[in-house]
């Protein structure tokens, strides 16, 4: 096969002509390859394969799939690295270095000589860093998540992970559970490569990208260990090929109204709460004025219809076999609750993507006439303890809690959290509303996964099993419980959170999208002039992010990374 180059693919502005630079260009990379230089599109494939991202364990095998396909459609690829944020080794909180992630992917791409590029994300964090870093350079780009490990599995009963800690650890703290058990669940939860198999985080950014039109048919679901992974894998790697051979940029995919989509898909499969952050993030990359009261609007009317956990009973294994997301976005788009005429990566819309989906189990993927939750998406709730906003899940929260008043126990922040609600002697009851200060963008920093506080151990121990909890944290999306999330302005920027004191009142109306203080200005601005900032990082990136992140309510992305910079090819380097 010959190929004439083309000067309208970006890397012939490294290896075309006889220049000096181009000489350099070309000698180097003739001992990987002399494909590289009569015209193919060359693809990067952006891999976060780390060994201490063990949701990522396969992408070594799963690259190379890709690489077949590229190879197959008359591409040529290169494989390289970019940081990987494993949410479950990565410490302060793998959201902390998301935008740097993000940072990473973009200059990669754009110093390098990349037609298009796979985007091979599954930890949680992973998936919003790549699409916002490539977003930002507006070139060719298919995401391929890595798919949800096998189900968990513990004395006759399936155990989800991320999910099952939270309910062991209770146990643990509540008495009804000795250790020993506990170290044989612990072995149950990671059967396989893959990331967790509830509905959490990475599971709900892998439907989200399905959902935007930027991953093909089917991602979100297939068990990372299946073998037809590795056929979308190869898929994925000969359709690049062709999208930089039609220009299809992610600017003419990711629209406004695929985002409308997302955002209501979200609420059908009972999504988590990350997501409201990373959409917005990733909208603010391709300059889409996105803002919390679209979640509010668009996916308060959708029910939830997908019965996994945390929300529901069953896991991503059933999720798949019973159809996945192209039967839950068949559903939506027959009431209407889609755009059907979008162009996704695929090369055909929406609608051509879903239309003859089948369903296997009504059970898994409910009926709009039945669902799980009549009313999902994401809540935003306002008040004068949240002027910006702040979110919580119906899904899965108590029916009970969705509207109550009660008295506050604060903590300051997670130490001080950590020193108090263990105390036999702790001022608390059911009715109560625990209070986390200073775990926001900045206050962590990073915005930490710990709104969904553990409850006191001695209200574990007399069956209580949920409370009101309100923060600026985020929680994981494999956590549940009645959790108000995200509160903006964050305690550490000196939002209302800050000035809150035990025993004042607070009372929560979901329905009436109402968070309230019951305490007077006067009162507040009295406590506020005696509130202090805490002292920022010395330097480093720490004092980077801290200078310049965005509240939650914005996405949380660096204020100087908004918008697209393009990927024109700069200063040649010789």
């Amino acid at each position: 096969m010959t190929h004439t180059p083309s000067q309208s693919l970006r890397s012939q502005n490294w290896f075309s002509g006889f220049s000096r630079d181009a000489v350099i260009h070309r000698s180097w990379i003739r001992g990987l390859t002399e494909d590289a230089f009569d015209g193919r599109p060359i693809i990067g494939i952006c891999n976060t394969f780390s060994e201490l991202t063990p949701c990522n364990a396969h992408f070594r095998e799963l690259a190379q799939k890709v690489k077949d396909g590229v190879w197959q459609a008359g591409g040529v690829p290169f494989e390289f690295p970019v940081m990987s944020l494993g949410e479950t080794n990565l410490r302060p909180t793998a959201m902390l270095f998301r935008n740097l992630a993000s940072m990473d992917v973009e200059e990669s791409i754009r110093g390098n000589p990349i037609d298009g590029v796979v985007l091979m994300t599954g930890c949680d964090k992973t998936t919003p860093a790549l699409l916002m870093g490539a977003a930002s350079c507006d070139v060719p780009a298919i995401v391929l998540s890595g798919g949800p490990m096998l189900n968990g599995h513990f004395r006759g009963q399936i155990v989800g992970s991320g999910t099952a800690v939270w309910q062991l650890t209770e146990a643990i703290a509540a008495g009804k559970m000795s250790t020993r058990d506990l170290a044989e669940a612990e072995t149950c939860m990671a059967r396989s490569a893959g990331h967790c198999m509830t509905m959490g985080t990475a599971s709900t950014m892998a439907s989200m990208v399905e959902a935007l039109g930027v991953a093909l048919p089917t991602n979100a679901a297939i068990p990372a260990v299946d073998s037809r992974r590795d056929v979308l894998a190869q898929i994925a790697g000969r359709r690049i090929v062709d999208m930089v051979r039609e220009d299809m940029r992610l600017s003419k995919i990711l629209t406004r109204e695929a985002f409308e989509n997302a955002i209501r898909v979200n609420g059908a499969i009972g999504g988590s709460t990350n997501a409201v952050i990373h959409l917005l993030a990733i909208a603010g990359r391709v300059g889409i004025d996105m803002t919390l009261d679209d979640w509010d609007r668009l996916g308060r009317d959708v029910p939830t219809i997908v019965d996994l956990q945390p929300s529901g009973r069953f896991l991503m294994e059933e999720f798949y076999y019973a159809g996945g997301l192209p039967v839950v976005m068949k559903r939506l788009a027959e009431e209407g609750l889609l755009h059907r005429d979008l162009l996704t990566v695929s090369g055909t819309t929406v609608w051509e993507n879903v239309q003859h989906a089948k369903s296997y189990s009504d059970e898994v993927i409910r009926p709009l006439s039945k669902p799980l939750v009549s009313s999902g998406g994401i809540a935003v709730l306002r008040g004068n303890l949240a002027p910006d906003g702040a979110v919580l899940k119906p899904s899965a929260a108590s029916p009970h809690l969705l509207r109550h008043t009660g008295k506050a126990v604060v903590f300051e922040n997670i130490e001080h959290y950590h020193e108090r609600i263990n105390d036999p002697a702790l001022d608390v009851d059911e009715n109560s509303v625990l209070v986390l200060k200073n775990c926001g963008p900045r206050g962590y920093p990073g915005m930490a996964e710990v709104g969904n506080m553990g409850l006191p151990p001695k209200l574990l121990k007399a069956g209580i099993t949920d409370m009101i909890r309100i923060s600026d944290a985020r929680m994981s999306g494999t956590a549940y419980g009645t959790v108000v999330l995200h509160c903006c302005p964050e305690a550490a920027v000196g939002g209302p959170l800050a000035l809150v004191q035990d025993g004042d009142t607070i009372e929560l109306d979901v329905e009436n999208r109402k968070l309230h203080l019951a305490v007077d200005d006067a009162e507040l601005e009295k406590r506020r002039k005696s509130w202090q900032p805490a002292k920022a990082p010395s330097g480093g990136y720490g004092r980077l992010y801290h200078d310049h992140v965005m509240q939650a309510n914005l996405g949380a992305d660096l204020d100087f990374l908004q918008g697209c910079r393009g990927n024109a090819v700069g200063r040649p380097s010789h």
